[in-house]
């Protein structure tokens, strides 16, 4: 175990903004919160206030809707550092025996648009690309891709939403949605340009577990499909070298498997190709997600607004076999009056050190 004793936990008030602006009184009878970033799903927060007494109007605080109201805007702030930015979807009433009523409001950020709109269209000879740009002008977006994916003859939304239509065809390219203000974001995981967060145990990082586990490891996947221009199998299979850039001299669990077992391949039942490049694309998205959930962390740290989803996590004090950059995949902001506000986080990374 590290040198030094633990400090302790520090309590911290996030401040709630209406509209951009700060409400005092919002913050004083914040109760608990909990945002929530998952690189599936769409950034929310659900935030609980007392709602009870007051010197200027006595009763019921919050139920006036002058203040939290449908589609209002609802920040969350530490100190001067957005931790949130959505729009109110729900509002909940708990009147628990006993004590004061509570109010309770639930906000999304603005893929909930892209949630709520369902559609049925095709689109012909078109990238990856070329769909976000689409999605984003149809919903007032700005795009923001980074993606070099292949072309697709045709890609159907059947009766999907907006954003489970982006979903599924982002997850065959190794690509990742998300939304920051009014621009849309799709960038292929390993390009995602997250900020480079250290954390220490036993510091600022005050809890931390991690597997490394073969259960989900293949040595070799292969895609396949029909070629109807051709008339021929369009076909490709992925091994290590898919995921070799992210290794930083780690090994990684392809290796280990195949050294430790021998082969073990695998094919790909879904997502039938239609060309070699796509199969191609299909294969390798496929073994890299299986490849990074070799090792997968959870942790516990000092809450701070760069610790989000795309970050890139350098963990310390951990061991060889352990310590290093990981990949954050779901993030979870939580506060309460007897903790504060702390972080539980999830990452992930393909390799394990080499020991010492």
């Amino acid at each position: 175990m590290p040198d030094g004793s633990s400090p302790e936990v520090k309590a911290s008030r996030p401040s709630i903004e209406i509209e951009g602006q700060r409400n005092a009184t919002l913050t004083a009878a914040l109760l608990t919160l909990d945002v929530i970033e998952a690189g599936e799903g769409i950034y929310r927060c659900v935030a609980k206030f007392g709602n009870w007494g007051g010197a200027e109007r006595p009763g019921f605080q919050h139920f006036g809707r002058d203040v939290l109201d449908f589609g209002k805007k609802i920040g969350v702030k530490l100190e001067t550092k957005l931790l949130f930015e959505g729009r109110i979807s729900a509002i909940a009433g708990k009147f628990p025996e006993g004590g004061p009523p509570q109010i309770v409001i639930h906000a999304e950020d603005r893929l909930q648009d892209l949630r709520m709109t369902r559609r049925t269209r095709c689109f012909a000879d078109v990238s990856l690309a070329d769909v976000v740009r689409r999605v984003a002008n149809d919903h007032g977006l700005t795009p923001r891709v980074d993606l070099s994916g292949p072309t697709h003859k045709i890609l159907a939304q059947l009766n999907q939403s907006d954003l489970a239509f982006l979903r599924d065809v982002a997850r065959r390219e190794d690509a990742q949605i998300w939304i920051a203000g009014s621009n849309l974001h799709v960038s292929q995981r390993s390009r995602r340009t997250g900020a480079s967060v250290e954390l220490s145990w036993a510091g600022k990082l005050r809890e931390f577990e991690v597997n490394a586990d073969l259960t989900h490891q293949r040595t070799e996947l292969t895609a396949s499909g029909w070629n109807a221009a051709d008339k021929q199998v369009a076909k490709a299979s992925a091994t290590e070298q898919a995921v070799s850039s992210e290794l930083n001299g780690a090994s990684s669990g392809i290796s280990t498997l195949n050294r430790a077992f021998g082969a073990r391949k695998d094919t790909l039942a879904h997502n039938t190709a239609s060309t070699d490049e796509e199969a191609r694309a299909h294969a390798e998205a496929a073994l890299r997600h299986l490849a990074r959930r070799f090792l997968v962390g959870r942790g516990v740290a000092e809450t701070q607004d760069t610790l989000r989803v795309g970050a890139k996590l350098k963990i310390k004090g951990t061991g060889p076999l352990f310590e290093g950059e990981y990949f954050v995949t779901d993030v979870h902001h939580r506060f309460d009056e007897a903790r504060g506000l702390l972080t539980e986080f999830c990452c992930d990374r393909p390799g394990i050190g080499q020991g010492s």
